[in-house]
């Protein structure tokens, strides 16, 4: 019989210099070119430049186990998931509940940083009951293969930076662009987005039947629909788009 450890394999690395840090079949689809990435930048208003830079300065920062700060988010993140049980340590055995690949979830942040653990307790404080709904898979009628909650978490940060080029001097996308004209009002348009993204990748995840294997195929999808969304002329801000109904606090 297959365990969980047996198909948390490590795949190859998705971009030059990254660390080979999802499961496979959660790995490769946030860093896949498109040829719409060749499209020339965006100029932005000055508001959005340093809207754009606060939050890359918050890319650019590693998850480092050694910084208080680090240890009280992630200790947050736990009391956040499962208020009623005691951690018993930051490396410990218990994390694997939450979905991440071993007893030490610091290993599993190289690739979406310390903005990835931000991600996850912004949603568990803001929107606690679908945060819960994810985590403990109680909505829908779920394969035997699910995704692991955690590790997906952090995929999909890794995912929106991609897809919103938000490492770029200048977006070089129109989604990009339009994200950062949201951005500019709210500056916790990131975190929301991620929040949106979350649930509409469990949306597609139910529609689509899928099982674990599948995550790639699903990722697409949510990135494919969540561009739609974002492009859509009548979105003033992010509140209004239709994946946003998803969300319950």
């Amino acid at each position: 019989m297959l365990v969980f450890s047996d198909i948390l394999m490590c795949c190859a690395e998705v971009v030059a210099g990254s660390a080979a840090w999802l499961g496979r079949g959660l790995s490769c689809v946030c860093a896949q070119r498109r040829e719409s990435d060749a499209r020339p930048s965006f100029d932005l208003t000055p508001a959005q430049e340093e809207c754009l830079q606060r939050l890359q300065n918050r890319i650019d920062v590693a998850y480092d186990s050694s910084i208080p700060e680090h240890q009280d988010a992630l200790k947050a993140l736990w009391n956040a998931a499962y208020p009623e049980e005691e951690l018993r340590g930051l490396i410990s055995e218990q994390w694997k509940e939450m979905g991440w690949q071993g007893k030490d979830p610091s290993t599993d942040f190289r690739g979406g940083g310390f903005i990835s653990l931000e991600n996850l307790l912004f949603f568990a404080r803001n929107f606690p009951k679908s945060f819960q709904d994810l985590l403990r898979k109680q909505e829908g009628d779920r394969s035997v293969w699910e995704y692991p909650f955690a590790v997906a978490g952090v995929n999909i940060t890794f995912m929106l930076i991609q897809m919103l080029d938000l490492e770029a001097v200048k977006p070089r996308s129109l989604v990009g662009a339009t994200f950062l004209k949201f951005l500019a009002d709210n500056e916790w348009a990131f975190d929301l987005l991620y929040c949106i993204t979350f649930k509409l990748m469990d949306h597609q995840w139910l529609t689509m039947h899928a099982s674990y294997m599948d995550f790639n195929t699903v990722m697409k999808a949510t990135r494919r629909q969540l561009e739609k969304e974002l492009l859509n002329e009548d979105i003033a801000r992010l509140e209004d788009l239709p994946s946003y109904s998803l969300l319950s606090t």
